[in-house]
């Protein structure tokens, strides 16, 4: 699995820099900060999901290589404005200074609507492009919405409104659910789409992505609690200080370690209908599960 995965990251990496290469001095700067946190050691999860699992319904990916480059510019474009002093105002991310640390806040600024403008722009040339522009607008169509007031963004908006006030279950699962859980559903959906995936494939792979979504986020809130900081790259604790409603806070952690567990195993046993080409997410569940950073 881990060999499988750094392949794929290769090949995304190379994708990547390939679109992030600066054309002009005028540009330099602000290309300069996007490569910063798009380079800064992230893990690659969004674009790999996109790629493992198009390969369930067809191996050849070179076509869905844009897709997995752009849905890494829109998941680091959000982290640079998370960063943010008007946002969380962290230091850093992945053992790095944040951008804003390092190019300044307007910079910053314009590094993330670089990233989420060239994210569009790879999605829009793909349409154009296609052979099949109907399939590939769908694939496009279901990032969009993940990214926006319908997913990422709203669900921004209500971690922000929640600081410092107790919320309900149902309150918490929305944020994490649109928050952390759109992105990565909708890089999981949008491989099916783009490789053909039937409508009952595609509902199969949605409710993987959901509950591979939602075990992320609470392996996140409790790395945030008894993570190691060296390995996490950021401080822990940085929920409490800032009086967030988290899984652990509502649930308490033996919960949600059985949480966790229970979502990795419903998503392994659909994966178990894709056996073999399904092999490596299986893995790839379960080590995201098991994570320490």
């Amino acid at each position: 699995m881990k060999e499988q995965l750094t392949e794929l990251t290769s090949v995304i990496n190379n994708t990547l820099e390939k679109y992030l290469e600066a054309k002009d001095d005028n540009s330099r700067l602000v290309y300069e900060a996007m490569q910063y946190s798009t380079f800064a050691g992230g893990k690659r999860l969004r674009p790999v999901l996109l790629l493992a699992t198009h390969k369930l319904f067809k191996q050849d990916t070179c076509h869905a290589l844009p897709f997995a480059a752009a849905i890494e510019m829109i998941h680091t474009y959000s982290l640079i404005h998370d960063d943010l002093p008007a946002m969380d105002d962290d230091d850093y991310r992945r053992g790095k200074l944040t951008n804003h640390k390092v190019f300044g806040e307007g910079i910053a600024v314009l590094a993330g609507d670089g990233l989420l403008n060239k994210a569009y722009e790879i999605l829009l040339s793909e349409i154009v492009e296609a052979t099949n522009p109907l399939a590939v607008a769908k694939a496009a169509k279901v990032i969009g919405e993940a990214a926006g007031v319908k997913g990422m963004i709203g669900g921004q908006v209500a971690d922000i409104i929640s600081e410092e006030k107790e919320i309900s279950p149902k309150e918490l699962d929305y944020i994490h659910a649109h928050k952390t859980g759109a992105l990565i559903e909708a890089a999981m959906v949008s491989g099916a789409i783009l490789a053909g995936a039937k409508t009952q494939d595609i509902d199969n792979i949605q409710k993987i992505g959901r509950n591979l979504g939602l075990a992320f986020q609470i392996k996140d809130d409790v790395l945030d609690i008894i993570g190691d900081e060296n390995q996490l790259g950021k401080q822990i604790g940085s929920d409490e200080a800032k009086e967030k409603s988290t899984y652990p806070k509502l649930y308490g952690l033996t919960t949600c370690h059985k949480m966790i567990q229970e979502l990795t195993e419903e998503s392994n046993q659909i994966l178990n209908e894709y056996l073999p080409q399904a092999q490596f997410l299986k893995e790839l569940n379960n080590y995201l599960m098991d994570r320490e950073n």
